[in-house]
């Protein structure tokens, strides 16, 4: 009996789209007022998911057809050297060592010089197009959502009225429900081995460089794996890559646990309703794009240091600390502090300033301290000090022109300075709305997979969806006009007179 009852197995991504869409409409569907603006946004996160499953299905596709062109090339190779020199070949002829030795190539460097001039049966290319179409259609489709989801938080600061819609479970029963999922997502991430062939560096785009060099740790049954093929196991693997793995994998868990205690804390403290921040951080679980992509750092760790900013709003100086670290590690949170500084603007916006310098300084010191050769590129890249790249990947490579970023990357950039000077007054709702939808706009230029980044505006998207009515939140009443030593110091000097 121990040896079934103890088994576990991953569930298939589609089985999970129906078991959390589902779940989700059962706890947070509002049945009692069916046209209402919750109704609406469940109704878009559940609808966010037919779309990854049309990305990750067409990607496995194409990139298992590459796989198997590579392997036939190769052994098409072989078969055509003299015997002398095959038998004298150390190199794998089984299909299982084939299929690992090819694995441990760079396959996109393989793509690019051999998959392009390769010839392809009527077959091969029509499985192929499939492929393309399937992953175009899954990326039309997330834009679609996100538009709709990116006009939702443009809109949200004109909605004054905010009744409170709790979930249609009590708080104990969504925490037991959130930590079961937390504790599952986590084991999926422990038990995983990296694909350590598909690490992300610094050329993939613009960001930090040391993070960029952690592999990704994929939480997908094996049998749904990138080209059907098994990740390697630890064993297999150098001992800087298993140093590397082990790192990622601690860095995967601790942003996730900062996301899910941050929303629970905004929830208690800002929201004053810890039912609606439970609520909040169990629908952030029960997302299909949570259980896909948990082991994705850069997914993640950005959100969880937007979290933190925002709970600690009312400290000036360490919300600069998290926004900067944000945008230090993956650029794009750059964008976010003309929004940022304006909250500040009539109080707090020196602090704020001093936090977001004091922590790029710290990154760019330990860029030095790192020996990450050249510096000064790296530097470059980390800022994204270089033109808009010619050969984009995720929705920008499957036909459209990569020159029509361009002036979407400047009606973002106009969107930023935007929320600069509208709405005149911030509260912490618009800040937490705005902030969402600057990140939801940035899917739109991503160049590297946009559309897929959903991790960075998730927990802002969800935190605006539970949020009550915040106008008596500015940086005017919440923050102290005194930093806190000389407060301390007045203090003193009072009690000693």
């Amino acid at each position: 009996m121990s040896e079934f009852l103890v088994y576990y197995r991953r569930p298939d991504p589609t089985t999970w789209v129906y078991m959390s869409s589902f779940l989700t409409i059962g706890l947070f569907f509002v049945f009692r007022r069916f046209w209402s603006i919750r109704n609406l946004d469940i109704a878009l996160l559940i609808l966010l998911a037919p779309g990854l499953l049309m990305v990750n299905e067409g990607y496995r596709r194409q990139t298992r057809l590459d796989r198997e062109l590579v392997q036939a090339i190769a052994q098409q190779e072989r078969a055509e050297q003299p015997a002398k020199n095959v038998a004298d070949d150390s190199s794998p002829t089984s299909a299982d060592d084939a299929r690992r030795a090819v694995s441990e190539l760079e396959l996109a460097e393989m793509l690019d010089d051999m998959i392009e001039e390769a010839p392809r049966t009527e077959a091969q290319a029509a499985a192929y197009d499939s492929a393309v179409s399937l992953r175009r259609g899954g990326f039309i489709w997330l834009f679609v959502i996100e538009m709709a989801l990116l006009i939702r938080m443009l809109l949200d600061p004109l909605m004054v009225r905010r009744p409170l819609l709790d979930p249609n479970l009590t708080t104990g029963g969504l925490n037991f429900l959130g930590v079961s999922l937390f504790i599952f997502m986590m084991a999926n991430v422990v038990a995983s081995t990296p694909e350590i062939q598909r690490e992300q560096g610094p050329e993939l785009g613009p960001g930090y460089a040391l993070m960029n060099m952690l592999p990704t740790i994929p939480v997908r049954p094996v049998s749904e794996a990138i080209a059907g093929a098994e990740p390697p196991t630890l064993d297999e693997l150098s001992p800087p890559q298993r140093h590397r793995a082990a790192i990622a994998k601690i860095i995967a868990i601790i942003s996730q646990s900062a996301i899910l205690i941050g929303i629970l804390l905004i929830g208690n403290r800002h929201f004053g309703n810890l039912r609606a921040g439970a609520g909040c951080a169990t629908l952030y679980l029960l997302m299909p794009y949570t259980s896909q992509m948990t082991g994705r750092i850069d997914h993640f760790v950005p959100s969880a240091l937007l979290l933190w900013a925002i709970l600690l709003y009312r400290k000036p100086f360490f919300s600069g600390l998290f926004v900067g670290a944000a945008a230090g590690l993956v650029y794009y949170p750059l964008f976010l502090l003309p929004l940022w500084f304006s909250f500040y603007w009539q109080r707090g916006a020196r602090r704020f300033v001093v936090g977001v310098l004091s922590m790029l300084c710290v990154l760019m010191a330990l860029l030095v301290l790192g020996g990450t050769e050249p510096f000064f590129e790296h530097l470059r890249r980390m800022f994204g000090l270089f033109f808009p790249t010619q050969d984009p990947r995720g929705i920008w490579e499957l036909g459209w022109n990569p020159v029509w970023r361009l002036p979407v990357i400047v009606a973002y950039v106009i969107l930023s300075f935007f929320f600069a000077i509208w709405p005149a007054q911030k509260n912490l709702g618009i800040l937490i709305s705005c902030s969402a939808g600057l990140m939801i706009a940035a899917q739109f230029w991503h160049g590297y997979g946009g559309g897929m980044y959903m991790g960075w505006f998730l927990p802002l998207l969800l935190l605006t969806i539970f949020r009550p009515n915040l106008q008596d939140r500015i940086a005017l009443k919440v923050i102290d006009a005194r930093p806190r030593s000389n407060s301390l110091r007045t203090s003193a000097n009072m009690d000693a007179a």
